[in-house]
């Protein structure tokens, strides 16, 4: 079969994975048949929180109130839920404020009332409230420097737990008596509730040690009093186990591999053979740029593992180490290190985009590569490898005209790629 056009069909395949976790469509399937004995308390934070509050808000019988941050560009009009946003990926002043608000809330709450929490990617900085004796400025500083040493969301989200007064178990802890049901968007590699937005409503297993333990492998320079604060540690976070987090639960109504595989069905139904390499895929971005060309181009040239027309579709969250001055981020990079490594075979074409539809600070969620790529950029002047080695692969793409710009999609199940083989000529 021939694919008349192949970007067309890549951006129809984000969309089906994208749609596949609309908070509309997730949400309402798991929300509690009937209501409680006292109120129903919505809290919340993410990139999808305004939007699951309003699915709330349109599904449940019930009268509910609450409080819910998300990021700047993503509120959603609601009813009685309040939606206050703020920065990210590194917070800003209006996180601890929202926070300490939320905190006020379910504190209220009694053993009658529920408090629904209303989770997604996102919320570790959106959610941010330094622990006893940090400051805003301290948690902002490690979070940069972990942003730039390329470390993993589950590396991050540990320290993240740890420096916090509200995440790792810490909300559920204040609303104890009443009981809390989760709703969570996953958008980590795993679906480990205790890292999607560092999570606020459930034990964490890990310590202050290993936190101190990922911030000395990166060798970042944190803050004295950090430092000071994960080495005296008086303060753990709630542990399995611990009786405070009993009448806690935790449902997961969106996760990656769903969106992947309703971008499988969506491809199967054009007639395209599919491989969904996974779910969780994580490391440098440029290398797994490389990988994936490299099967890429096995499918092209050996029909292993699979004969084209054919799509490899896959999902998690890569990382970049930041060594130039360049704007990212991790798509655009990924896709930068999957054309040099495809050196221009004919009938491959790639998409790489965020299923938040912005990755990192700017516009841009993600790129397209077609098989010109480089031929392009020659033409135009762009040198691939200056770009990659100033981490400007963004300003690679946009030289181009190839940058996706699809604005907030007001949910979030990480890294989406999407790679089409085609017959050749």
């Amino acid at each position: 079969m021939s694919v008349p056009d192949p970007r067309g069909l890549l951006v129809e395949l984000f969309r089906a994975a994208v749609a596949a976790a609309d908070p509309a469509r997730v949400v309402p399937p798991h929300l509690p048949s009937t209501p409680p004995r006292g109120r129903t308390v919505v809290v919340g934070a993410g990139k999808a929180a305004a939007a699951m509050a309003k699915a709330v808000e349109d599904h449940l019988p019930a009268p509910v109130e609450g409080l819910v941050v998300t990021r700047y560009g993503h509120a959603v009009p609601c009813r009685s839920i309040e939606v206050v946003e703020a920065g990210h990926p590194v917070p800003d002043e209006a996180a601890p404020a929202a926070a300490r608000r939320i905190l006020e809330l379910v504190s209220a709450c009694g053993e009658d009332d529920l408090v629904l929490a209303l989770i997604s990617g996102g919320g570790s900085s959106l959610l941010s409230l330094p622990a006893r004796g940090l400051e805003l400025s301290d948690l902002q500083a490690v979070n940069r420097a972990l942003l730039a040493a390329g470390a993993t969301i589950h590396e991050m989200n540990c320290v993240r737990r740890h420096l916090s007064a509200i995440a790792g178990g810490r909300l559920a802890v204040a609303a104890w008596p009443a009981p809390v049901l989760t709703l969570a968007i996953s958008d980590v590699p795993g679906d480990d509730p205790a890292t999607i937005a560092s999570g606020p409503t459930v034990p964490d297993p890990t310590t202050c040690a290993d936190a101190l333990a990922i911030l000395d492998h990166y060798r970042i320079a944190v803050p004295e009093r950090v430092r000071a604060h994960l080495e005296h540690c008086e303060d753990e976070t709630p542990k399995p186990g611990d009786p405070r987090l009993s009448r806690s639960t935790v449902r997961l109504v969106a996760r990656p591999l769903q969106s992947l595989e309703a971008a499988a069905a969506r491809a199967r139904e054009v007639g395209l053979g599919v491989l969904i390499l996974g779910d969780a895929i994580e490391g440098e971005a440029l290398e797994a740029g490389r990988v994936h060309a490299g099967i890429a181009r096995s499918c092209r040239e050996h029909g292993l593992p699979l004969a084209p027309p054919c799509v490899l579709l896959s999902g998690g969250e890569t990382t970049v180490t930041v060594r130039g001055r360049g704007r990212g981020g991790r798509n655009v990079e990924f896709l930068l290190g999957f054309a040099l490594a495809l050196r221009g075979v004919d009938g491959v074409f790639a998409l790489a985009d965020d299923t938040a539809g912005i990755d990192g600070t700017g516009e841009a969620g993600g790129g397209v590569v077609t098989p010109d790529t480089l031929g392009r950029a020659r033409a135009a002047g762009v040198d691939p490898r200056a770009h990659l080695a100033d981490n400007d692969a963004l300003g690679f793409f946009e030289a181009l005209g190839d940058v996706l710009i699809t604005g907030p999609t007001l949910t979030n199940v990480n890294d989406f790629r999407a790679v089409l083989v085609v017959a050749g000529a």
